[in-house]
């Protein structure tokens, strides 16, 4: 009831997802080194005030119970965004109250790039940079995806390949994805 719905639920009956993924961790890493330095700023100075000085460690201790909540919040966030590409569309569903879903059409792709830095190189994400006609569209710059180059790859097939070898080849890994899901009996 109260949680956000599956990406997947937003799909068509005729798409087929090519394409589901999170943000990289390395999302958050700027949030939690922020958090972790503000937490340890709020215990060293806890116990260098003196204890006749109650209230202000009270207000200290309440200000990192917030600085807790709202990480946990952004970990949430990031936890339920989710980056759906299907054969007809790029879908991002995001928020944790207020769900957003921003989606572009697969055939206004004219071009794509990836892009990643030496930290990006280091623990496996970049950004990937998706332009279409003239038009700034909600999913023209995609940060901290894991395996750009893989993703890079998928959807330069998909906008750019041979449309009757990509249905074979998408049926082809939904069919083996299949058979390696049952048992062989024998």
């Amino acid at each position: 009831m109260f949680a956000p719905r599956d990406p997947d639920e937003y799909l068509l009956d005729t798409e087929r997802r090519v394409v589901r993924v999170r943000r990289h961790w390395a999302y958050l890493a700027w949030d939690t080194f922020e958090s972790a330095a503000l937490l340890a700023i709020a215990v060293m100075v806890s116990y260098l005030l003196p204890p006749s000085l109650w209230i202000v460690q009270n207000i200290l201790w309440y200000a990192a119970l917030l600085v807790v909540v709202v990480y946990a919040f952004k970990v949430i966030e990031w936890w339920v965004e989710r980056l759906v590409v299907t054969d007809k569309r790029f879908v991002l569903t995001s928020g944790v109250i207020t769900t957003k879903v921003a989606m572009m059409p697969i055939s206004k792709v004219t071009d794509l790039t990836y892009e990643r830095s030496a930290w990006g190189r280091m623990f496996g994400y970049g950004t990937v940079v998706v332009e279409s006609a003239g038009q700034i569209q909600a999913l023209n710059r995609i940060e901290f995806l894991p395996a750009p180059e893989d993703f890079y790859d998928t959807i330069s097939e998909l906008v750019f390949g041979d449309k009757h070898k990509q249905s074979e080849r998408f049926s082809m890994i939904k069919a083996q994805r299949l058979a390696r899901g049952k048992k062989i009996v024998g």
